[in-house]
């Protein structure tokens, strides 16, 4: 186990980016934890508030990005400097993503089905630094033998293969397909490969004079969609809270 982090953490310099992503995590991971305390009314937590303006943990989020990014930047790849400005920045990234939805719709959606997309914002971000702290990096490791050489540069060939497809698979209207294919082997393929999703940029393109592969196209959506869209708001529901229902709609001059 030392000998591996020491060859694929250390070594690459990517122990800064572990320290970011485990206070990434753990600061999501608190802030909804308080949130959801606060929302139940329990605890001894409460909105933040400055002369009648509540402020949103996003504001703090971002100074603390700024002061970890350009810390980061001022510091040696290594050392004690790099680690407090990752550790820094991590705090920060986990509080501006867990209102990822706010900044999107300029409205505070925190709590309806718009939050949704925070949620969604923060698993992705984990998953991708994930898989880049725990792949093999192809760059920054010294005394490499010819045998590693080439492994790592079909590694870099694979990434440029993947970063093809995943383009061709963000054009289908594939986003998350795209986003994870950049890093991981074969799935940008699938998603490159089959068909566009309706109203994408492919599907303008290409199946505008094929009736049939539009029909085709959203079909599957159709049925895709239905498959997993129960799964993945169970999902965002556990890891983030159940939205709130929306207010049934009343007639007017009924009270």
């Amino acid at each position: 186990m030392g000998h591996w982090l020491e060859r694929n953490i250390i070594e690459p310099g990517k122990l800064p980016l572990l320290l970011a992503l485990t206070a990434f995590v753990l600061t999501f991971v608190i802030t909804r934890v308080i949130t959801r305390l606060i929302r139940a009314g329990k605890g001894p937590f409460g909105n933040v508030k400055a002369g009648g303006l509540h402020i949103h943990h996003v504001v703090p989020g971002v100074v603390l990005i700024i002061v970890g990014g350009f810390g980061a930047v001022a510091s040696a790849r290594q050392g004690f400097g790099a680690a407090l400005a990752a550790i820094v920045f991590g705090i920060g990234a986990g509080l501006v993503l867990d209102e990822f939805a706010l900044i999107l719709h300029l409205d505070d959606v925190y709590w309806t089905e718009e939050g949704r997309k925070s949620v969604e914002a923060v698993v992705i971000t984990a998953a991708l630094v994930g898989l880049l702290l725990a792949g093999f990096s192809p760059f920054g490791v010294n005394d490499l033998s010819a045998d590693e050489l080439q492994s790592r540069g079909t590694v870099i060939a694979n990434i440029v293969a993947n970063f093809a497809f995943s383009l061709v698979a963000l054009s289908k209207g594939k986003t998350r397909t795209a986003i994870f294919g950049v890093v991981v082997p074969l799935v940008a393929i699938v998603g490159a490969v089959r068909l566009a999703r309706p109203g994408s940029a492919w599907s303008r393109r290409f199946y505008g004079n094929r009736p049939h592969a539009r029909a085709r196209s959203g079909l599957r959506a159709y049925h895709h969609d239905r498959r997993w869209a129960g799964l993945t708001r169970t999902l965002q529901d556990w890891i983030g809270g159940k939205p709130d229902r929306p207010e049934p709609a009343r007639l007017p001059g009924r009270r």
